[in-house]
């Protein structure tokens, strides 16, 4: 499998070094431009103000997410969450101007912006995740003289954690997308996002690609990183995934 991947890369590389030229740079160029960028000083300060940032709203987002998904067991609260859920479709666009009234600075307004892209994300897989539980858990504990309170912390607070981590897995790869776009809309700070729009507004072709690049294989690293601490926390998921 290792060599086929590997022969398919090749393959496409390849491809597109014969093809590459002009408009589009050739994987050569980019290559060569990537290492510039690595080594100049202004890409690790603004690597590291994209990651803080990014670990920072997925810190808060999976704090509120969690806390809305098991409110919605309470059933007040059920129609709340699927209001979250909903506003997965709501654009940005239109509510920059109002996230930037009610924020002070442009930390602040890329935080709120980040939040309110990837919470119903998080919602939604979380609720899928306690929908998906099966009623003869609940039967179990109730058998067992659990109170409610008990069964809730068992079954889907401490059952549930190796899940809650996939869905963390899967919502940074959502947040790591958006940070490009986020970053672009203040740029004061710094960021991936601010050098991608900087160079793609000098039309510095070479550079967008390898930043590009650079935030691809950056975001497959931590994705690896997360599933790893996955089996490394919970290590019967992976008999689970080999069950599968």
């Amino acid at each position: 499998m290792m060599l086929l991947v590997f022969m398919q890369i090749v393959f496409v590389l390849g491809v597109w070094q014969w093809l590459g030229g002009g408009l589009i740079p050739s994987p050569g160029k980019i290559g060569l431009r990537i290492l510039e960028i690595i080594k100049s000083g202004s890409f690790w300060d603004n690597f590291m103000m994209s990651l803080i940032l990014t670990l920072k709203g997925m810190f808060f987002a999976l704090i509120i997410a969690l806390a809305i998904s098991y409110l919605s067991l309470v059933p007040f609260f059920r129609p709340l969450a699927k209001f979250v859920i909903k506003c997965r479709y709501l654009t940005l666009t239109g509510l920059i101007f109002l996230f930037t009234l009610l924020t002070s600075d442009g930390s602040q307004l890329k935080l709120s912006l980040l939040l309110f892209g990837i919470v119903p994300f998080f919602v939604t897989s979380l609720l899928s995740v306690i929908d998906g539980i099966d009623k003869q858990e609940y039967e179990l504990c109730s058998t067992l003289g659990m109170h409610k309170w008990r069964t809730l912390w068992e079954v889907i607070i401490i059952g549930r954690l190796d899940q809650v981590f996939e869905v963390m897995r899967q919502n940074f790869a959502i947040a790591w997308m958006m940070i490009t776009m986020v970053e672009g809309l203040s740029m004061s700070e710094g960021g991936l996002g601010a050098m991608l729009i900087k160079s793609n507004k000098y039309i510095d072709l070479a550079t967008v690609f390898s930043i590009l690049v650079i935030i691809f294989f950056i975001g497959v690293f931590f994705d690896y990183l997360l599933g790893a601490l996955r089996y490394s926390f919970f290590p019967y998921t992976k008999i689970q995934l080999r069950n599968k």
